[in-house]
C-alpha cells in the first residue's frame, strides 16, 4: 500500500519520543507444532516496555519428509530466520534504537547483512517518514544467545525441481508458463487470493504449496493510533519463507519473477538511493543466495528466473498467454476485491506496458476502459516519466522503458488510423521531441539481456529460447 509522504506525516507519532519511550525491540522466541497435517509457527516479540507481539505463519499439507520436524535443528534454523524477517513489521512502529535477537546466535558477518537488508529494504519508510536513518547508531542489532546456540546450516541434498512462487500477477506467470513442461515444479502461493489461486490453477497446478499468514491485530492497533507505519520488504520475507519451503518440500531452485527494471532507485534521500523494490534487485537476490547457501540450506539456490529482462519485455512475452487475460491481477488497491482500481501507478504502468502487444479491446475488457483516455492519470504518467518526482512507490516500470512503451503504442495507433487517446498525444506533443534517439532506444531495450543475473544454466537456455521472435515489428 502506498502512502503520500503528507499522509505519513500528519497521521504518526514523533520518532524520537518513540525512541525514548520504546528504546528496544527484542525477538523473543518462536514455537512450532503441527496441527492436522499443516505445520504451525508462531512469533514472539517485544517491544520494551510493555508491547508484545505474536503474529503466526500456517504451512498447509506439509510432506512426511520430516518424521522429526519438530526437533529438527536445520528447520529450527530456517524458522529462526523467518522470524527475523518477519520482525520488520513489527519493529518499524517505534524504529527502537537496539534490537536484540534472542532465540539463536548472529555473527558479525550476519548483523552486518542484516543491518543492511532492513536499512536498504525500508528505503521507502524511512523517505516518507522523514526519517533519518544515515545518523551514526540509528540501529544497533545485538545476538546475546550464547555461540553454542549457532544454527545448523541444511546441507542434504534436494531434488531437482523448482518452485514458483506466484502472485497473480503477469511476471509469475510468465516464468511459470515457461518452466512448465521443462522442469518439474510446483506454485507457491502465500495468503492465497483469487487471481494467484486462479493463475495456478489454469497452468495445471491444482495443489499449491500454500501458507497462511496472520498479522498480529496488536500492530493494526498500533497503526490507527499513530505508530509509525508504511512499507516493508515483502520480497525479503518471501525469500526466507521460500526456502524454508524448499526444504520441506524437497524443491533444489526457487525462481522468482523479479525484473531487471526493480533495479531503479525512485528517489534520492539523504543521499542515499531510494528504492521501493529493494529487496526485488539484484542487489538483494545476490546478497541472499550467499547468505542462505551459507547459514540457511546449502543446496537450495534462489534466482530470479526473468532478472535478465526489462518490464516491458516481459509484457510482450505476456501477451502470448490469452487464457490468462482475465485472470492475472495486480492493482494492490483492490488485490480482495480481485479488480484493477484503474486509479494507481501500479495499473497505469501494467496498463501502458501492454498496450502496444495486447488487442485494445481486450485492454478494456481487463481494465474495464482505456486508461490512457484518462485525463486525471495525467500526473501520474508524468512521474512514471520522470517529469514529476519521486517516480511512484510501487512495482512499476523504469522511467524510459515506460517512454518506449507510450513510443510503441503512438506507432499502434498511427498504424491502425484511430483517434490518439489523450495520454499518448500529450507523450508526443510534449515528451517524445526530447527523444531524438527514440528508434535505437526502442531497438536496444526490446533486444536487452543483463548479464548481472543469477540463472543457472539451464535456466538461461529456456529463457533465451523463448525471446526468439519476440521482437516488436518496429525494431525490425
Amino acid at each position: 500500500m502506498n502512502y503520500t509522504k503528507k499522509e505519513m506525516r500528519n497521521n504518526t507519532k514523533s520518532l524520537e519520543i518513540l525512541k525514548i519511550q520504546y528504546p528496544i525491540f527484542i525477538y523473543e522466541n518462536y514455537s512450532k507444532k503441527i496441527v492436522g497435517k499443516d505445520l504451525v509457527i508462531e512469533f514472539q516479540y517485544k517491544i520494551e516496555p510493555n508491547i508484545y507481539f505474536s503474529p503466526t505463519i500456517q504451512i498447509k499439507n506439509i510432506p512426511r519428509l520430516f518424521p522429526d520436524i519438530l526437533t529438527n535443528k536445520m528447520i529450527d534454523n530456517l524458522i529462526f530466520h523467518l522470524g527475523i524477517a518477519e520482525m520488520i513489521s513489527y519493529w518499524k512502529a517505534t524504529c527502537s534504537p537496539e534490537i536484540i535477537i534472542r532465540p539463536g546466535h548472529l555473527n558479525k558477518h550476519q548483523i552486518k547483512w542484516w543491518k543492511k537488508s532492513i536499512v536498504k529494504g525500508m528505503g521507502e519508510f524511512f523517505f516518507l517518514n522523514n526519517i533519518d536513518f544515515t545518523k551514526p547508531n540509528f540501529l544497533k542489532i545485538v545476538s546475546n544467545a550464547p555461540k553454542t546456540n549457532t544454527q545448523i546450516n541444511f546441507k542434504k541434498k534436494l531434488s531437482n525441481r523448482v518452485i514458483v512462487p506466484l502472485g497473480g500477477g503477469k511476471d509469475s506467470v510468465v516464468t511459470l508458463n515457461m518452466l512448465k513442461g521443462r522442469e518439474k515444479l510446483n506454485t507457491l502461493i502465500l495468503n492465497p487470493i483469487k487471481a494467484s489461486l486462479g493463475a495456478s490453477k489454469k497452468a495445471g497446478f491444482q495443489k499449491p504449496i500454500i501458507i497462511n499468514r496472520e498479522i498480529d491485530s496488536k500492530l493494526i492497533k498500533l497503526n490507527s493510533g499513530g505508530f509509525l507505519n508504511g512499507h516493508t520488504p515483502f520480497s525479503l520475507y518471501l525469500a526466507f519463507l521460500s526456502t524454508l519451503c524448499a526444504v520441506i518440500f524437497d524443491f533444489k531452485y526457487i525462481a522468482v519473477s523479479n525484473e531487471t527494471s526493480a533495479n531503479e532507485e525512485n528517489i534520492i534521500f539523504k543521499n542515499k538511493k531510494i528504492n521501493h523494490q529493494y529487496s526485488k534487485s539484484f542487489d538483494f537476490e545476490k546478497a541472499f543466495d550467499k547468505y542462505s547457501q551459507k547459514y540457511l540450506a546449502q543446496d537450495v539456490h534462489y534466482f530470479s528466473f526473468l532478472r535478465p529482462l526489462h518490464e516491458l519485455q516481459i509484457a510482450q512475452l505476456f501477451s502470448r498467454y490469452k487464457n490468462y487475460f482475465g485472470v492475472f491481477k495486480s492493482c494492490n488497491k483492490n488485490q480482495r476485491k480481485n479488480s484493477w482500481c484503474g486509479k494507481c501507478a501500479k495499473c497505469l504502468s501494467v496498463f501502458i506496458m501492454l498496450y502496444p502487444f495486447l488487442d485494445k479491446e481486450q485492454l478494456k475488457k481487463t481494465f474495464s476502459r482505456n486508461l490512457l483516455q484518462d485525463k486525471n492519470l495525467l500526473n501520474l504518467l508524468k512521474s512514471l516519466i520522470g517529469e514529476i518526482s519521486p517516480k511512484p512507490f510501487d512495482c512499476v516500470g523504469t522511467k524510459n522503458e515506460t517512454i518506449v512503451a507510450l513510443y510503441l503504442s503512438l506507432i499502434k495507433e498511427k498504424r491502425e488510423n484511430k483517434k490518439i487517446p489523450y495520454l499518448i498525444s500529450y507523450f508526443e506533443e510534449n515528451i517524445l521531441p526530447n527523444y531524438t534517439n527514440i528508434n535505437a532506444m526502442t531497438k536496444k531495450l526490446l533486444n536487452s539481456w543483463d548479464k548481472n543475473n543469477l540463472l543457472p544454466i539451464k535456466f538461461t537456455k529456456i529463457l533465451q529460447e523463448s525471446l526468439r521472435n519476440n521482437v516488436s515489428e518496429i525494431c525490425k
